[in-house]
């Protein structure tokens, strides 16, 4: 009996200590809005993140058990987490997808604007809006910008 009793708890103590897959536990890849930042918490310190297309999305470690993950492109990519060992700690899918909320999508011709209206309307820069629009929101963006830091 003592030896089965000592089995039950080597079992039970590398259970505990094995990570866990947190962001792996379901099938839906982690949502992230374009130009916006999620937190994400692991259940064990990762060592090394690595995002399949950086150009969709980037991730970086904040704290062993805290991952910021940042949309950068519309589309979607994979998110591997391994510890220090080299173990996966979570391997899952990101999707970077538009923010869809207060916002307004003007087309004139072929030309497309966007704007976020929270309250009021203003030129918001996302991906696929007319070149000379996005280079003038940008440009008054920088503007203002400068102004607040004198």
């Amino acid at each position: 009996m003592p030896l089965l009793r000592n089995l039950a708890a080597l079992a039970t103590a590398l259970l505990m200590t094995a990570p866990v897959v947190a962001l792996a536990a379901t099938n839906e890849p982690i949502s992230v809005k374009v130009n916006m930042a999620r937190i994400l918490r692991i259940s064990a310190p990762a060592a090394t993140v690595i995002i399949g297309n950086p150009g969709v999305a980037d991730v970086t470690i904040q704290d062993p058990q805290t991952l910021v993950l940042t949309g950068k492109s519309y589309g979607s990519t994979n998110l591997i987490v391994l510890d220090s060992a080299g173990n996966p700690v979570a391997d899952t899918m990101v999707s970077v997808v538009q923010a869809t909320a207060d916002t307004i999508t003007v087309y004139n011709g072929q030309a497309r604007t966007t704007l976020a209206c929270d309250p009021v309307c203003q030129p918001t820069i996302t991906l696929g809006d007319d070149a000379a629009f996005a280079g003038s929101a940008y440009a008054s963006s920088t503007l203002l910008q400068q102004s607040a830091g004198k």
